[in-house]
């Protein structure tokens, strides 16, 4: 298809009957991904940015989780300028009243219940039969919309319940006033096929469908979220729930920028449209992976790294003819810029403010001049500073800005001989503190160094190093995850120096422990 017949089709006029609205849980099923956990700034700018780039609907969180669930929803409500923005909530009425009252302070607000209703989870998880299932659909469904006109209504494991009685559960909570009916594949199980016939079973047989938004929810454990989504949506569902990068539980859920850019580029099989800003994908992506310390897969599909990057030479000499031989979309549309800046030692101010603009990056005077002089510090230990090494400098910059403990100076002593020594130098709220430290290795001899200065009762629970680029010289990218009593914290680090990179992690993810301490108990903090 040439330029000029998609100007005309994206000229065409669109139906409301056509929108997908688009629904997305990164900030409450993402965060369920075990080291998901993010704090209560990030889910603000995450929320922020989900607000703006045109997601309809935002599910905030579970409000009776916990407090801070509940205030990070309450304040997402609050500042929300355009999304929906909803709390999830268990067909128990306390729940409920709680989720109404965090997203009270939302110009449109919306509650989405839901309950079990496979056989598995009438006998395994709840221990009732169908007829007290029925009775909670009801209930749940009243109670909610007594607070709120818009109520989302869920059946948990929809794919591996009875026909008939998803039916009468469906109509049950239609006939309650629900406005929005979710069929989820909670456990990745059915097939396109399958899904799709779901759908269109139950606009057929129920009662009263044909009046409210049917919704998808595909988790991804055969990796057929989008593909069971985009079913879905063809038999006749309107809505798609779905997370940045499929973060979510176990293998993930639909991957918001697969299903909106699967949308946009097929219209031709599927004449539908949504209302998401394409260009700001790659930019939710990245925002996400740096929140949450999940990296997204190189080859991953519309916002990996190699999403649009061509090293055969057929490819190269398809791609320098006419990009559509190899590309079915083009970078710009979901955010990514085509030209690149090679960036080295000798670049200037003016050069590294371009490159940072054109990934993505504002950074305030005093910001841009720390990341400036790091990147020259960088560029003069290796050859080549690619996009990717810029892309850890800054956003290790931007996460460490209002940090109450930053790394200094280390030295360490390793080798055969033993015994392996660190000396480090952090900055605690302003002073510095210097101690050394030994340890069973280099790594443990820093962390140990950094304990001492900052005492805590944290334990380890990962420690894992990658390379940024390819080469000797290469930075490295350390995550470090610590726990305690039950809550995770994880920190990311880079430096060209291993060492470096892993002491600014672990300092990272203490920082997080103590961003959420001060918040649970302000008149107490971790010891400095």
């Amino acid at each position: 298809m040439d330029s000029d017949e998609n100007q005309t089709k994206q000229e065409a006029p669109r139906a409301d009957s056509d929108r997908v609205v688009i629904f997305d849980t990164t900030l409450r099923d993402g965060e369920q991904c075990p080291g998901a956990t993010m704090t209560f700034d990030e889910k603000l700018e995450i929320a922020e940015l989900l607000d703006e780039m045109g997601v309809d609907i935002i599910e905030a969180g579970f409000p009776i989780a916990s407090q801070g669930d509940f205030e990070s929803v309450q304040e997402i409500a609050r500042r929300a300028n355009n999304s929906v923005i909803c709390g999830l909530s268990r067909a128990q009425l306390k729940d409920i009243d709680v989720c109404a009252e965090a997203i009270k302070p939302a110009a449109r607000g919306r509650i989405h219940t839901f309950i079990g209703t496979s056989p598995l989870h009438r006998k395994y998880q709840m221990g009732i039969e169908k007829a007290e299932v029925l009775e909670r659909v009801t209930a749940s469904v009243t109670r909610a919309r007594n607070h709120t006109g818009d109520v989302e209504w869920s059946a948990m494991d929809a794919t591996r319940t009875e026909d008939d009685f998803l039916c009468a559960c469906v109509e049950a909570a239609i006939k309650a006033g629900a406005t929005t009916i979710n069929i989820p594949d909670t456990v990745g199980y059915a097939t396109p096929d399958e899904f799709g016939a779901l759908k269109r079973m139950l606009l057929e047989r129920v009662p009263g469908a044909e009046a409210v938004v049917f919704s998808t929810h595909c988790h991804n454990d055969l990796g057929l979220a989008v593909a069971n989504s985009l079913a879905g949506v063809v038999a006749g569902a309107r809505q798609v729930e779905c997370t940045i990068n499929g973060l979510g539980e176990r293998a993930g859920n639909a991957a918001l920028e697969e299903v909106v850019m699967a949308i946009k580029t097929r219209s031709d099989v599927m004449p539908f449209w949504t209302g998401i800003d394409t260009t700001m994908l790659t930019r939710a992506s990245k925002l996400v992976s740096r929140v949450t310390a999940f990296p997204v897969q190189y080859n991953k599909a519309i916002v990996g790294r190699n999403a649009f990057a061509h090293e055969s030479g057929i490819h190269q000499d398809g791609m320098l003819k006419n990009s559509q031989t190899f590309e079915i979309m083009t970078p710009e549309s979901v955010g990514v810029k085509e030209s690149s800046l090679v960036m080295g030692k000798h670049s200037g101010r003016h050069a590294f403010r371009e490159k940072l603009k054109e990934l993505g990056y504002e950074l305030g005077d005093n910001a841009f001049e720390d990341a400036f002089v790091r990147f020259k510090t960088l560029a003069d230990r290796k050859k080549h500073v690619y996009d990717e090494d810029i892309e850890a400098l800054v956003d290790q910059e931007i996460a460490s800005a209002r940090d109450r403990i930053k790394v200094v100076a280390l030295t360490v002593i390793a080798g055969t001989g033993g015994p392996q020594k660190a000396t480090v130098t952090l900055d605690i709220d302003g002073k510095q503190h210097t101690v050394e430290a030994t340890g069973d290795g280099p790594v443990d001899a820093t962390f140990q160094g950094i304990s001492s200065l900052v005492p805590h009762e944290a334990r380890l629970a990962l420690y894992q190093v990658s390379a940024v680029t390819e080469g000797t010289d290469a930075q490295a990218e350390v995550m470090v995850r610590l726990e305690v009593d039950g809550k995770i914290a994880t920190g990311r680090g880079s430096d060209t120096d291993t060492m470096v990179a892993s002491a600014r992690a672990y300092v990272s993810a203490l920082n997080k422990l103590m961003a959420r301490e001060a918040r649970r108990k302000p008149e107490t903090m971790l010891a400095s």
